[in-house]
């Protein structure tokens, strides 16, 4: 039987699927002056905002919250000056910081939210640090690194009654809430199947651990740098951005990616975290027929089958596939010769019909093409005023407003299951290099051909015990999640 907590977090996730309508009408007519409770700011208050991941992402972030008109940055965080350069040159006021866990013990008393657009694997350290002393969050996508994470962090987000928001700005696009009406009008029937595409990577994969040992640039504090994972010598190119290839630190393309174009079918159809997963990878040959063996390294490309209970809306299972590395799925009979089907994307097929867009949600059209020219279905869910860009304008009004006070379009409650989805994937992927060795000393590799089943309530795959060692990870000695 569900725990209590994780009943909780599951009926807070139905609510906010049943109040998407109400989401944008809220943030645009609630005043200020009548808000109050834990959170709260004066209506003559700004946001006093620390940016923990200045550079890269992170300098974006910081600049789309404080483009809003209502956010100061007082703090700068980042364990590299040359990524924080340009933050600190565009907020020379900020207080500037190389370890968080400092920037939050002393000045927690004076930050009201915090962004963390770091690294994967530092994610849940961050955020939960930050939670736990009040404080707002607005977390990059995927969420965080692990499954026990994620689940960690929906519930403490509900438990510290503070405003959260995950970096997948699609999901306050308009082209999402067009497909939701589209579904819900019946237009495709019932979807039964869907199939998600990317061509990431567009970063090694695949590959061994460079063997030479390379000096540390002097502007970055390495053991900052990888916090919990496991201590190796630095080698170059892994920062800033090609450390999304190795499980230590990143998660893939799955969550690179999935966050922007599993999210479509996870709203749409009112998804909850998978039953199941099975998936077949790309192979690396080093020589004939001689497989590599790389599981430090995440592969070229994969193509995983998620199988969903039955919800409300979809009135029997169904199946989301994912494709990344440039596998992509048959092409609709529906589009045209000439008709683009995109480097990244989403195709729902329903028992009526096939709708299909692109990342973030962008771009929806009904199939064929020629379908859009006569649809009038009426838009019944309201907009997010500015889109994509009006996701960081609508966490800082709901961190002033205060926690509960107004509905946003991807707080923990929903960002915690998707990114558990994602990362449910990832098992089934880093399962294919999962040795077994028979008692004459033969290696096999038995998560290549099963599909792994999954208990949600006990966070573990009941049929292949070994792949659960993925779900929490240890952290290296001296780094905690605090729970």
């Amino acid at each position: 039987m569900e725990d209590k907590a994780n009943s909780n977090t599951e009926n807070s996730r139905r609510n906010f699927i049943k109040t998407t309508a109400l989401a944008a009408a809220g943030f645009m007519i609630v005043p200020r002056h009548v808000l109050g409770g834990q959170g709260f700011l004066a209506p003559s208050d700004r946001l006093q905002l620390a940016g923990i991941g200045a550079g890269g992402k992170g300098e974006g972030d910081i600049a789309s919250i404080v483009r809003g008109g209502k956010t100061d940055v007082a703090f700068l965080c980042d364990v590299d000056d040359r990524r924080a350069a340009n933050s600190l040159k565009n907020f020379p006021k900020a207080k500037y910081y190389k370890d968080y866990r400092e920037l939050l013990d002393k000045e927690g008393k004076n930050i009201d939210a915090v962004t963390v657009s770091t690294p994967d694997h530092t994610h849940a350290q961050i955020a939960m640090a930050a939670m736990q002393l009040g404080k707002h969050v607005y977390v990059q996508k995927p969420l965080t690194h692990d499954i026990y994470e994620a689940r960690m962090l929906t519930e403490a987000a509900n438990r510290y009654k503070v405003v959260t928001q995950m970096g997948n700005q699609g999901a306050s696009g308009d082209g999402v809430r067009r497909l939701q009406e589209w579904y819900d009008a019946g237009r495709i029937g019932k979807v039964h199947t869907v199939y998600c595409w990317t061509n990431r990577p567009v970063w090694p994969q695949g590959i061994s651990w460079p063997t030479a040992k390379e000096a540390v640039p002097k502007e970055l504090d390495w053991d900052l740098w990888l916090g919990s994972a496991p201590y190796k010598d630095y080698i170059n190119k892994l920062v800033p951005f090609n450390w999304r290839g190795w499980w230590d630190y990143g998660t893939g393309a799955i969550g690179d990616m999935g966050c922007h174009l599993v999210e479509p079918p996870f709203r749409v159809l009112a998804l909850d975290t998978p039953i199941s997963v099975e998936c077949s990878v790309g192979s690396v040959y080093v020589d004939e027929f001689k497989r590599a063996y790389l599981p430090e390294s995440c592969p070229p490309s994969s193509h995983v089958i998620m199988t969903f209970a039955k919800t409300p809306k979809t009135r029997h299972e169904v199946q989301v596939h994912w494709m990344d590395g440039g596998i992509k799925p048959e092409r609709p009979e529906e589009l045209g010769a000439n008709e683009s089907f995109g480097d990244n994307g989403v195709l729902f097929i329903g028992t009526k019909g096939k709708m299909i867009c692109e990342t973030y949600g962008k771009n929806p059209r009904l199939l064929p093409l020629s379908r859009n020219e006569s649809d009038k279905t009426k838009i019944t869910i309201p907009r997010i005023v500015n889109q994509e860009e009006g996701h960081y304008t609508q966490f800082a009004e709901a961190a002033i407003a205060g926690y509960g006070k107004m509905q946003l379009s991807s707080p923990f409650e929903i960002a915690g299951p998707l990114t558990e989805t994602l990362l449910i994937a990832n098992l089934a992927i880093r399962g294919t290099d999962v040795q077994r060795r028979d008692a004459a000393g033969k290696i096999s590799y038995p998560g290549r051909d099963i599909k792994m089943l999954w208990d949600k309530v006990n966070m573990k795959v009941t049929n292949f015990d070994e792949v659960n060692q993925f779900v929490k990870r240890e952290y290296r000695k001296g780094w905690t999640l605090g729970v």
